[in-house]
């Protein structure tokens, strides 16, 4: 077990831009359930647990970005750092059709000890980067999977989430990403880009710090060659749209 419930890469890096990991790994600590949720091997390896495939974009985009990079060192089923403290899905009891038995009487102190063990220090250390130097840029890397259970596929292969609060950088990524061909890009897509409490507001929103959410589909970076190509497509396109934009 790590003495912190996260990873620093690259903090001495000179770039602007921060990239985020929130839901890195399905590690569940020692701590929680002895070390397991109640759910299947199978189960831990599947898009309920962690964002497959995010954490080794991360590391290639902040490399090509020549920026620091924060990843998450515990499960989303843990607790989800992506969540504000008072989200009530902050704990899941059920995600996609499978039950977490180990979540399934958390209380109020419970959560709280997770509070203060994972999602607090997470957040605290994401903090202590971002304001490193004045103008930080935020880019926060996730995954999706191709297909909720009982859904019809989803056809993008890349998505970006923005709130409308802060549009710009985000738009201005889409606009560069829609001009290859061979790609389905979703904006907010597959989700809406604005969560009160989630990352993107508490450090970057509420801070008035420049931003982008990335969701990659998670079967095209399963594979440490997908995470390379898609992190080395990515770094220019985002170095350029941030140009674009003079923020």
């Amino acid at each position: 077990m790590t003495t912190q419930p996260f990873e620093i890469v690259g903090a001495e890096r000179p770039s602007r831009w921060l990239v985020t990991c929130d839901h890195a790994t399905n590690r569940v600590p020692n701590c929680i359930g002895g070390g397991s949720l109640g759910i299947s091997p199978g189960d831990m390896e599947r898009h309920i647990a962690y964002d497959i495939g995010a954490a080794g974009v991360t590391r290639r985009l902040a490399e090509r970005l020549n920026a620091p990079a924060i990843l998450s060192d515990f499960s989303r089923l843990v607790i989800d750092p992506n969540r504000g403290e008072d989200d009530p899905t902050l704990v899941m009891k059920l995600y996609d059709q499978t039950i977490i038995p180990v979540n399934r009487d958390v209380n109020a102190d419970e959560t709280e000890r997770r509070l203060n063990a994972f999602h607090r220090p997470y957040h605290d250390a994401l903090e202590g980067l971002a304001i490193r130097r004045p103008e930080t840029v935020i880019c926060a890397v996730h995954s999706f999977t191709p297909r909720l259970f009982g859904r019809g596929d989803r056809p993008w292969q890349v998505g970006i989430l923005y709130s409308h609060l802060d549009p710009k950088l985000s738009l201005a990524i889409l606009e560069r990403l829609r001009a290859e061909p061979d790609l389905n890009v979703g904006e907010n897509e597959p989700y809406g880009g604005h969560l009160d409490g989630d990352s993107i507001d508490r450090h970057a929103l509420k801070k008035g710090r420049p931003n982008v959410l990335i969701e990659i589909r998670h079967d095209l970076i399963r594979t440490g060659d997908g995470q390379i190509a898609w992190a080395d497509r990515l770094a220019p396109i985002l170095e350029a749209a941030l140009a674009d934009t003079n923020l």
